[in-house]
């Protein structure tokens, strides 16, 4: 073999294994997991570090856009940020709208390839809280004011748009722990309910939750508030 083989086999041979090295190393630098998770329209990016990332070292960098569109926007607000998290909720606000992120990380100078989500559509995926609720007695009934939770929107006279702008149904639910029965005593719009006919001296403890005719989709039960009916 001539000399120049000889020294072509050896670049081969030292830095070839180098490059496959690098490959790996630089993919497991890509953040993992990445999703969006969507509470009452509040829409967040979440990620969590690559494999090759120790804690918060890294700085990652977020894009979004709509589906259909070709170009990728930059979110200003998480543009070389160590959080594992980016609120994308008024570049997401058209609800009906679907969307994409994807996140990047730098770490020591070396860029990650992007990671993507998958398709993500607020109307359809976001999740809804329970009603808050009070409870007041009178004249031996029960008073429940219900509230639907706030959306991250404002109307023209910079008020908060309340869920119930999407045509929500209550459900109330009364419990009468002598019997352990449950019982729904209400289901409707209206965010004043009376519960009426109690048995006196007698302990009850109401739930509610809400519904969404649309997206046959309901909230999770809001905590038990207990009284004792005079």
């Amino acid at each position: 073999m001539t000399p120049k083989y000889c020294f072509l086999g050896f670049l081969i041979c030292v830095l070839l294994p180098r490059v496959v090295e690098t490959q790996p190393a630089h993919e497991s630098l890509k953040p993992q997991r990445v999703h969006f998770q969507s509470q009452n329209f509040h829409n967040i990016l979440h990620w969590q570090p690559g494999r090759a990332c120790p804690g918060n070292s890294s700085i990652y960098f977020v894009q979004y856009k709509t589906y259909g569109q070709k170009q990728w926007k930059n979110k200003e607000d998480c543009w070389g940020i160590r959080e594992f998290f980016c609120d994308l909720t008024n570049e997401t606000s058209d609800i009906w709208e679907p969307y994409y992120g994807r996140v990047r990380t730098t770490l020591a100078g070396v860029h990650s390839g992007w990671t993507m989500t998958q398709r993500f559509s607020p109307w359809w995926e976001t999740k809804l809280d329970p009603p808050v609720m009070n409870i007041t007695q009178v004249n031996g009934s029960l008073l429940v004011n219900l509230h639907a939770p706030n959306l991250p929107y404002r109307d023209q006279k910079r008020k908060n748009v309340s869920m119930e702008y999407y045509g929500l149904v209550y459900r109330v639910f009364v419990i009468n722990n002598s019997l352990e029965k449950e019982q729904k005593v209400y289901e409707g719009a209206h965010r004043v309910v009376e519960i009426e006919a109690l048995t006196p001296h007698t302990g009850y403890c109401i739930v509610a939750e809400m519904y969404q005719p649309t997206l046959d989709r309901r909230s999770q039960r809001s905590q038990q508030r207990c009284v004792e009916s005079p």
